[in-house]
């Protein structure tokens, strides 16, 4: 099974959440299929993210303001989510993160949203879709998701108006993007970013990522290198596969023979950084004990490492900074970051 995150909130003191729950007098009946959909996806997000938070779609949309001219939340599932988003709350541009797959999930059709925003007039939707529970497809496109917050912050400026953020639960890409607004735009350090942002709303983002991407922006730690992970012992095992690297635990890349080499291999491109692994044989979750090995609670993953291109000293201790738990931008760096956002 793949490992947990180990990001812990506390949750008794995240109380300000608002929700929005559709509901006429008396009680109604819930879908027991619209249940059933929300129990699959908690149990995957608490799977994915280590988290004991759950998604209720059922409920309705549910959101919280992050900043004044910005607020996080779950997905919205009808034109009526857009009148009161804008009506009650402000929000005057609604920045998407979901993939077409994650409103499949819940049958969820975009076009009347859409629709009812520009018959409005007065509400922008934007879309970059982002893999949901994928840490590396975060670090490759949080760049290019923040950069379209911006845009949409200083469209907005004066007006009195706030950006929507949203994915699907509105607890891992949503506050990813947030986090990482208010920390390469909007001088927060992450730490204290982080601080105001759980204050409001309980979630489980992905901060490594967050990481990985600022010493991707200020370096050329993008850069792509190719890796080849090989399996010379199949033991019996007629499907062979690999989890984690750059898919993701919710995805499997399937392992090709290597008549050459005598062996079954996959060749990724990845950036620096360590990506940890499993073998699937057969539907079963493994590790070989030919590959570096590290333990996280009560799971062994296999992980590779892959260097960053420079090894200029000052390049180093940027990276080894910024990666660390504590790391804290040098003003040059925070106005480089400002630079390339236009903020």
């Amino acid at each position: 099974m793949p490992p947990v995150c180990t990001l812990t909130l506390e949750r008794t003191s995240l109380p300000q959440v608002k929700t929005s729950v559709t509901a006429q007098a008396g009680e109604q009946a819930v879908d027991e299929g619209e249940q059933a959909k929300s129990d699959e996806y908690s149990d995957v997000m608490s799977q994915q993210m280590g988290s004991a938070l759950s998604y209720r779609h059922e409920k309705g949309i549910n959101f919280a303001d992050i900043l004044d001219d910005l607020m996080v939340g779950s997905c919205l599932q009808t034109p009526e989510d857009v009148d009161r988003l804008a009506d009650e709350q402000r929000v005057g541009s609604i920045v998407n993160l979901q993939e077409d797959t994650d409103m499949a999930f819940f049958d969820l059709d975009l076009s009347p949203i859409r629709e009812r925003c520009m018959a409005r007039g007065d509400v922008a939707h934007n879309r970059h879709p982002i893999r949901d529970f994928d840490p590396f497809d975060l670090r490759m496109r949080l760049e290019g998701a923040v950069q379209l917050v911006a845009d949409q912050v200083k469209a907005l400026e004066g007006s009195g108006k706030k950006v929507y953020i949203h994915c699907t639960a509105g607890l891992g890409r949503a506050p990813a993007t947030a986090l990482a607004y208010m920390y390469w735009c909007r001088g927060f350090s992450l730490q204290d970013a982080q601080e105001t942002f759980y204050a409001r709303r309980p979630c489980c983002p992905r901060i490594q990522s967050i990481r990985q991407a600022t010493v991707d922006l200020l370096s050329e730690g993008s850069k792509l290198t190719p890796v080849t992970i090989s399996l010379s012992r199949p033991f019996l095992a007629t499907t062979l596969q690999i989890a984690g690297l750059d898919v993701g635990w919710g995805q499997h890349i399937d392992l090709e023979w290597n008549s050459k080499l005598h062996r079954y291999e996959t060749t990724r491109s990845l950036p620096p950084g360590r990506y940890p692994y499993k073998f699937i044989m057969d539907g079963r979750w493994t590790y070989s004990a030919d590959h570096p090995t590290f333990t996280e609670g009560d799971h062994t993953n296999n992980y590779v490492e892959v260097a960053a291109p420079s090894s200029d000293p000052a390049v180093v201790e940027m990276r080894e900074r910024l990666l660390s738990e504590n790391g804290q931008l040098t003003d040059s760096e925070r106005e480089k970051l400002q630079a390339h956002f236009r903020v």
